[in-house]
């Protein structure tokens, strides 16, 4: 059975008269006698009695129409419920985020779009990079968010676009020695103590990187801890010591709003800077929703406080 024979034969039985059901669905009469005939063949059953010019519905017919009018009023709300995937008004998004740039760089981009699309789901999950792009190349994420060198895909192929930037800021806390000054000489960057991010984290590669540029390595250095949690060095950083830490822009900005924190740039080294990455799978269906997210997150490419110097 097919929605239209259901269609006309639910016709008929509201009206239990063939020509004026035709004159509802715009067909001619043979259509829909044919059509009520196909289906009563179809399944063995009649569906109307045929007294003179007179139709009544069966047993058959008085269960088709009640059962067919909710199976009906199902595929209409099914129909219609397409239909708002295509205008936005709903959907789901699995997204990935490396830990920083969700915590820190997506949330106020996701209450942009939730402004924009409030029937859409968004459900946001963070790892660390690696796992967002293995998730992101499983389908488990439609879209990923991370930072650092360019994402390429090992074993499948990965868009990876630049929607925003990251900064490395060197900062201290109230305990410090630098705190309140705009800059220090290179040289004396090994008569601080310093807590550090793990060896293969984003930030501690930038460090090293700024390291290079000065002339030093992470040997020079007084390194107190080695952390494998920003949140965990900026918290150390915070109590008041006089150690200083390389963090993301974007967490400590508020801290450094408040003055709990200062912010210290290396004369002669030019800040280090990383894009934040919008990844999907160059062979997944881009749906609209999956578009229209990504238009916003490029809309705000400098519509919000992006650490950019």
């Amino acid at each position: 059975m097919n929605l239209d024979q259901l269609r006309v034969f639910l016709s008929v039985a509201r009206h239990l008269h063939f020509s004026r059901a035709a004159d509802e669905l715009y067909i001619t009469q043979p259509a829909v006698s044919a059509s009520v005939a196909k289906l009563e063949t179809q399944y063995g059953v009649k569906l109307f009695h045929r007294i003179g010019r007179r139709v009544e519905l069966t047993d058959a017919g008085r269960w088709l129409a009640e059962e067919g009018g909710h199976l009906l009023q199902r595929a209409d709300l099914l129909e219609r419920g397409l239909l708002d995937f295509n205008a936005l008004r709903r959907g789901v998004l699995n997204l990935g985020a490396s830990l920083t740039v969700g915590n820190y760089w997506l949330p106020l981009r996701l209450k942009a779009f939730c402004d924009r699309h409030g029937g859409i789901e968004l459900h946001c999950s963070l790892g660390n990079a690696g796992q967002v792009l293995e998730d992101t190349a499983r389908g488990r994420f439609d879209i990923g968010f991370l930072t650092g060198p360019k994402p390429v895909g090992s074993e499948v192929p990965l868009d990876a676009e630049p929607v925003g930037q990251e900064r490395l800021q060197l900062v201290v806390g109230r305990g410090h020695p630098w705190f309140g000054r705009a800059s220090v000489r290179a040289d004396t960057l090994p008569g601080s103590h310093w807590i550090l991010r793990e060896q293969g984290s984003g930030a501690q590669q930038l460090f090293e990187d700024l390291l290079v540029g000065a002339g030093l390595g992470v040997a020079d250095l007084a390194v107190d801890l080695v952390l494998t949690s920003s949140e965990m060095v900026k918290e150390v950083v915070l109590g008041g010591g006089a150690a200083a830490a390389a963090l993301p822009h974007s967490m400590v900005r508020q801290e450094l709003e408040l003055g709990v924190l200062w912010a210290v740039a290396i004369e002669g080294c030019p800040a280090r800077h990383q894009p934040v990455w919008m990844v999907r799978h160059s062979q997944r269906h881009r749906s609209k929703v999956m578009m229209a997210f990504e238009e916003v997150i490029r809309s705000l490419a400098d519509g919000l406080p992006d650490p950019s110097p």
